[in-house]
């Protein structure tokens, strides 16, 4: 059982427009597909066999209407993401999608705050969050632990098996809009209290390994970001597996993946795994 009101707001419709909608296809069918009960629907039998025998073929549709398109035609999406998840993660994988789809172009921005504007100057995004706003279509792209790193050189003088003592007097690097990934960490290696003797916070993923890799600090950051660098100067602190609160995930509003380039991606990124 579902809620009408819900459905209408995925769809982008007021919840008359959807009953009316509803109301047609039954008289198309000449079938009873729902049954109703204040603002909950569920599929009758007849609804269930009706979806069971059109659903498998919607996909089929639309390649089938996309084909017919004229070649020059381009399917525009404006998408949000993360610069090192773009360089690392996306950029690396985008050709194969450009095959499959090459009339898809997206317009790639990497501006802060990319939630807020999903929906209006964004058709979708790729963010890194907790849990993203229940408003939003959302799929969740992975699950990460969190690293400690820095230079090879400061790794050294700060020794293999650091204690607390010694970690105060270093420098961390966190991420702006991670700050519960220090938290973890700290609690995973039985030093909730630790106090660095400072902490410094960037906004960009990039310019952490920069000045990780430079021994400008310990930058507590996602294991995956570390292996992907592939950077020869960095060198991990303590062999430890810590739970990241974060992961990446795909958004859009619901309505949004009625949008054919929406959709393609849609389905691409959520099976990639990227």
């Amino acid at each position: 059982m579902g809620s009408a009101r819900a459905a209408a707001d995925e769809l982008g419709l007021s919840p008359s427009a959807l009953s009316r909608r509803v109301a047609a296809l039954e008289d198309f069918i000449g079938k009873r597909l729902f049954t109703r009960q204040h603002q909950a629907m569920r599929l009758t039998d007849d609804g269930q066999a009706f979806y069971d025998a059109v659903s498998p073929r919607f996909d089929e549709l639309a390649a089938a209407v996309e084909g017919q398109v004229e070649d020059s035609k381009v399917l525009r999406l404006h998408l949000g993401v993360l610069p090192l998840f773009g360089t690392q993660r996306l950029f690396p994988r985008l050709p194969e999608l450009r095959k499959a789809h090459p009339r898809l172009h997206i317009d790639i921005d990497t501006s802060p705050h990319l939630e807020t504007r999903v929906g209006d100057t964004l058709d979708a995004a790729i963010v890194l969050a907790k849990q993203p706003d229940p408003m939003f279509h959302a799929v969740r792209l992975d699950h990460n632990r969190v690293y400690a790193f820095t230079s090879k050189a400061l790794a050294e003088e700060i020794g293999p098996d650091p204690d607390e003592a010694t970690l105060s007097r270093q420098t961390f690097v966190i991420h702006t809009e991670l700050p519960d990934s220090f938290v973890a960490w700290k609690q995973a290696l039985g030093m909730p209290r630790l106090e660095p003797a400072a902490v410094d916070h960037f906004d960009s993923g990039q310019m952490i390994l920069e000045a990780a890799a430079n021994g400008l600090g310990v930058a507590i950051m996602h294991d995956d970001h570390f292996h992907r660098s592939q950077d020869p100067r960095l060198a991990k602190l303590f062999d430890v597996e810590v739970e990241s609160p974060y992961s990446y995930w795909f958004i859009c509003r619901p309505h949004a993946l009625e949008m054919r380039s929406v959709r393609i991606f849609h389905d691409w990124i959520s099976k990639a795994g990227l």
